[in-house]
């Protein structure tokens, strides 16, 4: 069996263990069956289509306030593409 390394907020793995627990089983076994649904699914996937990020006009590049090697940074710019909220981006 293979080890597997995840980025998950640390409340939702909180709030699943809790529940595996009250279901009699493990987080573990939760992803595993999870995954084996997903793997057997004969439904096809619907791919996402993101906006374009916004770029600084004129000179090319990433709007200011945008940190292309910050995950949650570009998420927030793409969020607010869709939302037409602004947030922050740093």
């Amino acid at each position: 069996m293979s080890n597997l390394t995840l980025s998950i907020d640390d409340q939702l793995i909180k709030k699943a263990r809790i529940k595996a627990i009250e279901e009699g089983t493990s987080l573990s076994a939760k992803v595993r069956e999870m995954l084996a649904q997903y793997v057997q699914s004969t439904r096809p996937s619907t791919p996402i289509t993101l906006p374009e990020l916004p770029l600084f006009d004129g000179q090319g590049g990433l709007q200011s306030g945008i940190d292309p090697t910050s995950n949650k940074s570009m998420l927030t710019a793409v969020e607010s593409l869709i939302t037409g909220k602004e947030g922050n981006t740093a």
